[in-house]
């Protein structure tokens, strides 16, 4: 290898050991792997900010602005709401929300679908008393399935189809992934219909969305005021018969911690209690025992504001404001007037005070804050509610508008009467300009860490093609398969993407992948159209491990998951996924 092939190389493998160290957010590592690849020559200074240019930066902003008027309108879940009566079985209830997920995921955003089915997820798991978990991780595989189906349903296609025209070709055109995507997402979301089964039974998320405390294991902190019922007495007195399920993780006294505190240990006036349990049986014990929620009565409301203070759970979404800090480090009372009053993390202990513990994606937590204010800061935090919503999110002029500027930009792509990113930009403009959507949601729903990352990460994986690596590592792979069929050429390519998506962001494994697939086929004399393909639905479908991409860290908390719950379910899907795609790949995309 030449020295740039060597330095092009080196930093593409810093890059990714900085994505799995995951202590840097993913945009400032696609940022510092720019610089560096400006400073080490690789990347020249000339077409260093070329990628912020690209059509895919203005394809995926404006297919998250589309995303967020559907999902404000209301349409979905107006029609759901006259079909989920019907709905009986939890097979019939499972099957309906993975078929309509993966559906809506093909036009609109995967993560947007699957936030927009949460609360009828919820609602049916109510009605019957059964735990979310049987429906939200076969709906995260779902929305996965389901962009694949088309070219703006997730961003990895859009890259494919700009690496194909960067080859000389044509860039691939909405539909051109339908064929192949189709059959893999009817047949995963059939399988997905009847394997949640293979599910641990005892998961448990969150059963109810209009309580306060209803998830399995919170964690909260309870003060004893003065004259509390439980002033003098011990930790045996506070768990009485029948409240055996919470436990005293730490006694807090004039800033001492008292972990584990045993059974005989007593309690005083002043005293801050850390504890974990049951919602429930929480409940209970901070009633009987005259505690106060910390935190609780602290104002939350603006100067004026006469609308009272609720409390409402919500998940931590990757790129939140609260990911990788604590409520005292981004001072959540004073600069948001929110309190948090509870937090749950699924398999994990805390023994820190709420205040000091640094939230993940994922996590699910309590907070209390002004009714008419909470909302809006949920948003500007980057949280998604666990509440119920109203059915009228917009009004029926509202609905008609989005629907037909969604249907009419589909079909302007699919007849190939304007280029994507002019559609897609068209419709956007229009969703603005007709009140559809507020320019406010409109700047909230463009997810500026993924279009920085793509713009950054264009050059910086270009260097791998410019400088010739890309050839040497299509060279090794095609001594590799030099043995294999066409098939198994085709399906190393696959499960190599597949391999490389949960350390990578999916839309990074495509810009490295694809063009080392591209010169892989060239060099086994293949039509690179199969090679493009497979990467695009190698880098997409990641159902191993919740840290892959974030719709399967989304539903960890809500679901009550382990981190090894996601293969059972995964692990078979992800076979399924092989054996249908490589037939399918090979009889739509001849090789030659």
């Amino acid at each position: 290898m030449t020295l740039p092939q060597i330095l092009s190389c080196s930093l593409v493998a810093a890059m990714m050991a900085a994505f799995v160290w995951g202590k840097l957010r993913y945009d400032v590592v696609a940022l510092l792997a720019l610089l560096a690849g400006v400073a080490l020559g690789v990347v020249p200074a000339r077409e260093a900010f070329k990628g912020f240019s690209d059509d895919i930066v203005i394809i995926v902003a404006s297919a998250l602005i589309v995303s967020a008027a559907v999902a404000r309108s209301g349409l979905v879940e107006t029609a759901l709401a006259r079909i989920s009566p019907s709905l009986r079985s939890t097979q019939a209830q499972v099957a309906v929300l993975v078929f309509v997920v993966a559906a809506m995921s093909a036009i609109i955003k995967n993560i947007g679908a699957l936030a927009m089915m949460l609360p009828i997820a919820y609602q049916l798991a109510r009605k019957d008393g059964k735990s979310p978990s049987v429906f939200l991780m076969p709906m995260a595989f779902a929305s996965l399935l389901g962009g694949i189906v088309t070219l703006v349903g997730t961003s990895p296609n859009v890259i494919v189809a700009r690496v194909r025209q960067e080859l000389g070709g044509e860039p691939f055109a909405m539909f051109d992934f339908t064929p192949v995507g189709i059959g893999i997402a009817l047949a995963g979301c059939a399988f997905l219909s009847v394997a949640y089964r293979l599910l641990p039974k005892d998961r448990q998320g969150s059963r109810s969305l209009d309580q306060a405390v209803d998830i399995k294991d919170y964690v909260t902190e309870a003060r004893l005021p003065e004259k509390g019922a439980l002033t003098g007495k011990t930790v045996a007195d506070l768990r009485k018969p029948g409240d055996g399920e919470v436990e005293v993780v730490a006694i807090l006294r004039d800033g001492e911690r008292r972990r584990a505190p045993l059974p005989d240990a007593s309690l005083r006036a002043g005293d801050i209690l850390l504890l974990r349990g049951e919602p429930k049986a929480l409940e209970r014990v901070v009633a009987a025992g005259e505690l106060e929620l910390v935190g609780q009565h602290r104002s939350t409301q603006k100067e004026g504001s006469l609308d009272p203070a609720r409390t409402g759970e919500a998940i931590v979404t990757q790129g939140s404001l609260l990911e990788g800090v604590s409520a005292a480090e981004i001072d959540l009372h004073a600069r948001f007037h929110i309190n948090l009053l509870g937090i749950s993390r699924a398999g994990e202990r805390f023994t820190e005070r709420l205040r000091d513990i640094r939230l993940r994606a994922g996590d699910v937590v309590l907070l209390q804050g002004d009714e008419d204010l909470l909302p809006e800061r949920l948003r500007e935090l980057g949280l998604l509610p666990l509440a119920a919503r109203s059915l009228q999110l917009g009004s029926t002029r509202r609905r008609l508008v989005t629907g037909t500027i969604v249907a009419a930009t589909v079909v302007v792509v699919a007849l190939g009467l304007l280029p994507v990113a002019i559609a897609f930009f068209a419709a956007a403009v229009l969703l603005l300009v007709t009140r559809a959507l507020t320019l406010r949601d409109a700047y909230d729903s463009v997810e500026a860490p993924i279009l920085v990352m793509l713009a950054a990460l264009i050059p910086v994986s270009d260097s791998l093609r410019v400088t010739g690596a890309t050839d040497v590592f299509a060279g090794l792979l095609a001594q590799l398969g030099a043995g294999l069929p066409s098939w198994g050429a085709v399906g190393l390519m696959l499960v190599a993407a597949m391999a490389v998506t949960p350390f990578l962001n999916n839309a990074a494994t495509v810009l490295v992948m694809a063009p080392i697939g591209a010169g892989f086929a060239k060099t086994l004399g293949y039509n690179p159209d199969a090679f493009l393909m497979a990467v695009a639905i190698g880098a997409a479908c990641d159902f191993l491990t919740p840290i892959g991409h974030q719709c399967n860290t989304l539903v960890m908390g809500p679901g009550g998951y382990r981190f090894g719950d996601y293969a059972r379910l995964g692990a078979p899907l992800s076979l399924l996924v092989i054996l249908l795609a490589v037939p399918l790949i090979l009889f739509v995309w001849p090789l030659r």
